[in-house]
């Protein structure tokens, strides 16, 4: 077996693939494209990864896994539910604008994969739900916010918000007035989900 095969690895194989579909575009994220870039034949790369699809959904597997590790430290903070919720928000949106300014081209084929990657972009999905349903139950909790089953209520501000995160509305986060809109979207929102003081 020639040395490239043997050091082949599932990463080695999604670091290039993600380098081809950034030169080449999302209609090359096959296996064997991604094993000509190797210098390895295509039967290598199988053992691996058993089909286009599979790679497709391990490319677009990665790229959601990147975003995840700060999300998942503000989630885990002590900080009032409130100012911790909208650090969560306010982490997601920015490593979304900073992976479409930094890598326009990956982030662009990554909407195109991702369209066939429901399994994959659901889970992702549904992470960002529990993570905003984990502050808003601890809201719950300690009284900051209003007894809301805390999964529909993450889910609710997720899709509420999609217009600041969600790739299909990347060309929308050049708009000068995109920071004060969500400014002013969560705040309504916030008024929803936390306890009203009463007077006196």
């Amino acid at each position: 077996m020639p040395a490239a095969e043997t050091l082949l690895t599932r990463d080695r194989i999604l670091a290039t693939a993600e380098d081809v579909i950034r030169r080449f575009g999302p209609a090359k994220a096959t296996v064997v494209d991604v094993a000509r870039a190797l210098g390895v034949s295509h039967a290598a790369v199988y053992r691996h990864v058993a089909t286009k699809a599979e790679l497709r959904d391990l490319v677009v597997g990665r790229w959601a896994e990147a975003t995840m590790a700060p999300l998942r430290a503000i989630a885990a903070l002590r900080d009032p539910a409130p100012r911790r919720l909208r650090k969560l928000f306010d982490a997601l949106i920015a490593v979304k604008r900073r992976r479409a300014a930094e890598d326009p081209e990956l982030f662009a084929a990554y909407r195109t994969l991702a369209a066939d990657a429901q399994s994959v972009v659901t889970a992702h999905v549904d992470e960002l739900i529990e993570l905003a349903a984990m502050i808003i139950r601890f809201g719950v909790k300690e009284g900051t916010f209003r007894t809301v089953d805390p999964v529909a209520a993450g889910r609710a501000l997720l899709f509420a918000t999609s217009r600041f995160h969600h790739p299909a509305h990347a060309a929308e986060w050049v708009d000068p007035a995109v920071d004060a809109t969500y400014n002013d979207v969560w705040r309504m929102l916030m008024e929803g989900l936390r306890v009203t003081k009463r007077p006196g």
